[in-house]
């Protein structure tokens, strides 16, 4: 049988923390559509770790807190920029392109990280009725390649759209890693570095399901309660999500299950760093491992563990390690690496 562990973070199973919460508001009724109390206590942690000034509201999947969110604050004539890597561009199956209806405007990166100097030459034709009009820098923490931005590196991006009078996104369905890594809080690096909206995942990091959008300039959610509904995103029995929030917010448990995928990220990385042929392409600064191995290593590897070719073309593999990836797990996959590539 094949193992699974390292193929996505979403094919971790979900905390027996969350499972709790999940059974003990599984009692009774409750007033559907997040006007119960679950709901009201989920947002209150929101509260504690993003400050009072917000407005968040709760989805089902990321896809759609990146695509709805984004809906609130772009019109059809706008365009998002962001790196060519982003989830947007390449695992949104065109949903930007559908439900906003704008324009995407990619850069090409070698880390997956976004800077003032490469966006420079994209912001034209401001005021032009020909052009799209940018309007959103959207960027991944952590990027799609694993890799982080710095608190002064988000910091240098919103002055930098605000200064043009756009405004600055985070697609953040890996956020607690980038903290955890960081060792910083959330408000940290979002609201205080200039973050104007957020998509904060749970799914990856130990949740059933549950994500949320939050707005750190009230003004920009104005419309969002209407725009999640048409979204098909408003959830009925809402306390099964708002139960999540609650406890993955509370007593560091966020913090708990991204720490321990990060250090495991590292030990792999410790283990396979100098085995022959194979190359690992991005700094491990979170839980995403990439490296590259010639192809024909990789069916042998694979007939034991599950992972993505995320670059066919160049033969690069990406390992993702979650809250309950085991110490033996990376040991072993590590020695398997190892022993395809001594044996071929």
């Amino acid at each position: 049988m094949i193992n699974d562990s390292f193929g996505s973070d979403n094919h971790s199973g979900v905390h027996t923390e969350i499972l709790k919460a999940m059974e003990k508001v599984n009692v009774g009724f409750s007033i559907a559509y997040g006007d119960d109390e679950y709901t009201k206590r989920a947002i209150e942690k929101f509260y504690e770790h993003f400050g009072r000034e917000i407005d968040v509201y709760f989805l089902y999947n990321g896809t759609a807190t990146n695509i709805l969110g984004l809906k609130a604050v772009v019109d059809s004539f706008n365009s998002i920029i962001c790196a060519e890597t982003a989830h947007l561009n390449v695992h949104e199956c065109c949903g930007p392109e559908k439900f906003i209806g704008c324009k995407l405007t990619t850069i090409k990166t070698d880390d997956g990280k976004l800077t003032v100097e490469k966006i420079k030459p994209y912001l034209t034709g401001f005021g032009d009725p020909h052009v799209a009009q940018p309007k959103v820098i959207s960027i991944t923490q952590p990027t799609e390649l694993g890799t982080l931005y710095s608190v002064k590196e988000i910091k240098k991006l919103a002055d930098f759209a605000h200064k043009n009078k756009m405004l600055l996104h985070v697609d953040g369905a890996r956020l607690s890693n980038a903290a955890a890594a960081l060792n910083l809080g959330f408000k940290e690096i979002t609201k205080d570095a200039g973050v104007d909206l957020l998509s904060f995942g749970g799914t990856k990091n130990g949740m059933m399901f549950g994500e949320a959008v939050v707005f750190f300039d009230k003004k920009l959610s104005k419309n969002f309660e209407y725009i999640r509904k048409q979204g098909m995103q408003l959830a009925s029995k809402m306390r099964y999500i708002s139960a999540q929030f609650e406890a993955f917010l509370s007593n560091d448990l966020w913090l708990k299950n991204a720490k321990h995928a990060n250090e495991m990220a590292k030990l792999l990385y410790e283990k396979i760093k100098n085995i022959t042929e194979i190359k690992v392409t991005q700094k491990v600064e979170c839980n995403a491992v990439f490296v590259m191995i010639p192809k024909k290593y990789i069916p042998t590897i694979r007939s034991k563990y599950f992972f993505h070719v995320f670059d066919e073309m160049n033969s690069i593999a990406r390992f993702m390690c979650s809250y309950n990836t085991t110490r033996k797990d990376v040991i072993v996959l590590s020695e398997i690496i190892k022993k395809a590539v001594l044996e071929k």
